[in-house]
């Protein structure tokens, strides 16, 4: 499915924060906006992001059971705080293997271990 991410002065979402780990800052904003991308709209965002949710490329079946085990659903009532961390990928990144991407991201990194440890407190897509 296709998201659209939409900073701007109007959104369900207030950003408290802008913080950049590498590269620019997004320009700051106090709402954010997630839509379907079929939200055809006009809009003036301070930024905006799209991206799909796609296959789970990088788990195992233990993993992803884990993973869906305790992991809650977005949107739900009680969640009042978000994170949205975007990610460029790139070029060289995609030309790794599937399986060097994934020894990066688990292997290396324990990406998926780190993540079950804030689950079910943090949803994920």
């Amino acid at each position: 499915m296709l998201t659209t991410f939409r900073a701007g002065n109007v959104g369900a979402w207030t950003i408290d924060r802008l913080d950049a780990v590498v590269g620019e800052a997004l320009p700051q904003a106090p709402r954010l906006e997630v839509v379907d991308d079929r939200d055809r709209r006009p809009a003036t965002p301070a930024w905006l992001l799209r991206g799909f949710t796609s296959n789970e490329r990088y788990v195992e079946r233990q993993e992803r059971s884990a993973l869906t085990a305790v992991q809650q659903q977005l949107g739900r009532a009680d969640a009042t705080r978000a994170a949205l961390i975007p990610v460029r990928k790139s070029d060289a990144w995609w030309e790794l293997t599937q399986d060097d991407r994934r020894a990066i991201l688990e292997e290396r990194s324990h990406h998926i271990a780190i993540g079950l440890e804030y689950l079910p407190a943090v949803a994920r897509r």
